[in-house]
């Protein structure tokens, strides 16, 4: 039997394991072209939608993982199970205000871009589809359970469609109560969900082992981020892509002020963190369309 390795105190083990939560380490340690990585993948999908599958072929299209510096911020995992279910699987560390309408249009996205035309195909040939968010810091529903499972579904009459594609959510800021449970009586998404929201904090230590010697995928998730972690090449490149991501965020917010220092007022934002994240989202749209610094001043003040 191939041995766990646990995570050390920090200063014994000569390093910090990076932290998973972040979107481009996520997707390091989940799309590597190995046994554990595959394996670490198909456990997690498999605890989150509530059945085993067995992740077959990963169908993204960004640059190979092996390359972390060459990659978008945003990261996703677009991957196919061996029973032909499509499975979206993303990390957001810094989730916008838009996101739950912006995970339904994904998971729609998901779902009805399967090819079923054809005289020997039909609608009941579409394979299930599955939109995952782990949601690393902002609460998104009102409620205190950390896990969402959400289909289409009458809640007048109380009757859900029983249609094919879900939106599954892990929002890590609802584990306060969860991480004091004993490991042994988690189920397989707690134990992910921990696994995810304290492996970085040191006085979670002993819980963290302990749910790595517990369940296999997250064993060997743990095995590929610690090679990940030592690797100076590549936890300079992580530096450098947050770095690069930082002073993205600042030059927004420096914009926004100069527009705002000219005249450029927002009737629906009040000042507070969510109008602040709004006026960012609609600048980086502006951005994105090919606008310059100027025009989109212009445009704000209009």
């Amino acid at each position: 039997m191939k041995k766990i390795l646990l995570f050390e105190d920090d200063d014994a083990a000569g390093f910090s394991p990076l932290d998973i939560r972040r979107d481009n380490v996520f997707k390091a340690v989940f799309t590597r072209d190995t046994p554990e990585s595959s394996g670490a993948l198909s456990k997690l999908v498999s605890a989150l939608i509530g059945r085993d599958v067995s992740i077959i072929s990963i169908l993204t299209n960004e640059p190979p993982i092996d390359s972390m510096g060459d990659r978008a911020l945003k990261l996703d995992i677009n991957c196919r199970a061996e029973g032909g279910e499509l499975i979206n699987v993303e990390m957001c560390f810094h989730p916008k205000p838009s996101e739950p309408v912006r995970l339904e249009f994904h998971a729609a996205k998901l779902f009805s871009g399967q090819e079923i035309k054809g005289a020997d195909k039909g609608y009941k040939d579409l394979k299930r589809a599955y939109q995952i968010a782990i949601l690393a810091r902002e609460r998104f529903f009102p409620d205190e359970e950390f896990y969402h499972n959400f289909e289409y579904y009458d809640p007048h009459n109380r009757v859900s469609l029983n249609g094919r594609s879900r939106i599954i959510t892990l929002e890590l800021s609802k584990l306060k109560k969860i991480v004091e449970k004993p490991a042994g009586e988690m189920n397989k998404s707690e134990k992910w969900a921990v696994y995810f929201q304290y492996l970085t904090d040191r006085s979670k230590r002993s819980i963290i082992n302990e749910i790595v010697e517990l369940e296999e995928g997250i064993a060997m998730a743990s095995s590929v981020l610690i090679k990940v972690s030592r690797d100076e090449e590549e936890r300079a490149r992580i530096m450098r892509e947050e770095k690069t991501e930082l002073d993205r965020i600042s030059f927004i917010d420096n914009a926004i002020e100069d527009a705002r220092a000219e005249g450029y007022t927002e009737g629906h934002v009040k000042g507070n963190a969510k109008g602040r994240a709004e006026e960012r989202e609609y600048f980086l749209s502006l951005l994105n369309q090919g606008l310059t610094i100027d025009e989109i001043k212009q445009r704000l003040k209009q």
